[in-house]
């Protein structure tokens, strides 16, 4: 009895770790795809799995109407949408620091120089 239970216990250990590592993150992802995909409204940008950058027009049952152009718009299945993308426009200008026009005279004249070293050689 103990033996039989002593072979099996590996067996059992790898089939847990294999769920844990494996089979729930991607459940996690793909339930998590599906609540993006049902959360599409009209004005929304876009990409699909393709990499389309489009806004949703219009959403039907399992569909969406996607404007990949101005005038120009296609018919998508729900699933094809990789991703809703915010804007990151204003969180890049938030996060780069400005430089000063002293920095940038003073980076140029430091790769002038490096090119006078370099031409010399």
């Amino acid at each position: 009895m103990n033996s039989t239970l002593m072979n099996i216990l590996p067996l059992i250990l790898l089939v847990v770790v294999f769920y844990f590592l494996l089979i729930r993150p991607q459940r996690k992802r793909q339930q998590e795809a599906i609540q993006m995909q049902n959360s599409l409204a009209p004005g929304a940008r876009v990409m699909t799995t393709t990499g389309l950058f489009a806004t949703v027009v219009a959403v039907d049952n399992e569909d969406v109407i996607l404007e990949v152009a101005p005038g120009i718009e296609t018919r998508w299945v729900k699933a094809a949408v990789g991703r809703v993308l915010t804007p990151v426009d204003d969180k890049i200008a938030a996060t780069e620091p400005q430089e000063t026009k002293d920095e940038a005279d003073t980076t140029a004249d430091r790769n002038d120089d490096q090119d006078t070293n370099s031409n010399k050689s």
